[in-house]
């Protein structure tokens, strides 16, 4: 499935409010460990029908911001959630961020 990159706060409200699980990826294009788990997340996504999206949180700072806001988990980067609905069900940050941590936490 394609990664939906998400730029403003308005298409991160719509992306949000689709029900169903999904996952959400702030990425760092600077920092080497975000890039490792780029590559996983996309990986994952590749080979997934769980809907996925990307904030780049250097270039698109407010919408990253209001992720960190709306859950109340402090900002981390890279940082990956999976949302069920409009509700955090799964977060992890790092080098947690791998295809079989994912895996594990969609259940699939």
């Amino acid at each position: 499935m394609s990664i939906q990159q998400i730029r403003t706060t308005d298409e991160l409200e719509q992306y949000i409010s689709q029900p169903g699980k999904k996952l959400l990826f702030k990425h760092s294009t600077t920092c080497p460990i975000s890039a490792k788990a780029h590559e996983e997340f996309q990986a994952y996504a590749q080979q997934s029908d769980t809907p996925a999206a990307i904030v780049h949180v250097i270039e698109d700072r407010p919408v990253s911001n209001k992720i960190a806001e709306d859950f109340g988990i402090k900002h981390e980067s890279p940082q990956i959630f999976l949302l069920e609905d409009s509700e955090v069900r799964w977060n992890t940050s790092h080098w947690k961020i791998t295809q079989n941590a994912i895996k594990e936490a969609t259940g699939q």
